[in-house]
């Protein structure tokens, strides 16, 4: 299946073509450095609306140009947050689904220039390779002044890391949300997977209660 074989006219505008394109070479890249085996596994209902953030035949494709196995709308985390959610056109209650990348509000809740996660960079990293980069030591080993809850789900652990903006505007408490949870048969002491990124603007420390006290998969993260 190649990128071309996607229906532009059931996706939009020639402008989806040209970004499909750019987003089949980028995973080519991510696949061959093997980036993929750091994200879990992930579905594209979303819990809000209830449908699917973008079509099977979409996710198939980039399932397949990542030479990756799936079963919609299951599929791998990084490839469907990182890279599909940017052909989404299903409204949630916090907006599209590419506007934590694309609008740079996750960006700069981290202290990025504001286009550190834009589809395409001067520094010709794939996206998906400056996501990870950061995402993933801060999940992994969160920094002080991070706000961290754990628990264990089916016997895997989970982890939230909460990290306050470094510069935040007047009255704003933008934060950035990371999610990940340990690979199945891991156990509790497996390095957690990458599951999601995400603005966030809420109480922390609510959040973070609720987290430890109910032990459950979040953020569209499966088994």
């Amino acid at each position: 299946m190649s990128a071309m074989s996607h229906n532009p006219q059931a996706a939009g505008t020639s402008e989806h073509v040209v970004m499909l394109e750019l987003v089949c070479a980028q995973i080519s890249q991510d696949a061959e450095a093997d980036r993929f085996a750091h994200w879990g596994k992930s579905t594209l209902i979303d819990e809000f609306t209830g449908v699917a953030m973008i079509d099977r035949e979409l996710s198939d494709l980039l399932h397949c140009v990542a030479g990756l196995k799936s079963e919609f709308p299951i599929g791998n985390a990084g490839l469907l947050h990182v890279y599909g959610y940017w052909f989404s056109e299903v409204p949630t209650p916090f907006g599209l689904k590419r506007d934590r990348w694309l609008r740079g509000e996750l960006a700069e809740a981290l202290g990025l220039p504001v286009d550190a996660f834009h589809l395409q960079h001067d520094s010709g990293r794939t996206l998906l390779d400056r996501v990870q980069s950061v995402m993933l030591p801060l999940l992994r080993r969160p920094p002080a002044g991070a706000r961290v809850a754990e628990a264990v789900v089916g016997g895997r652990l989970a982890r939230v890391v909460v990290c306050p903006s470094p510069q935040p505007a007047l009255g704003s408490q933008s934060s950035a949300l990371i999610y990940g949870i340990a690979p199945i048969g891991g156990g509790q002491s497996a390095p957690v997977s990458l599951i999601t990124a995400f603005p966030f603007a809420g109480d922390p420390a609510l959040l973070l209660e609720d987290f430890s006290r109910n032990s459950t998969l979040r953020w569209n993260a499966v088994n």
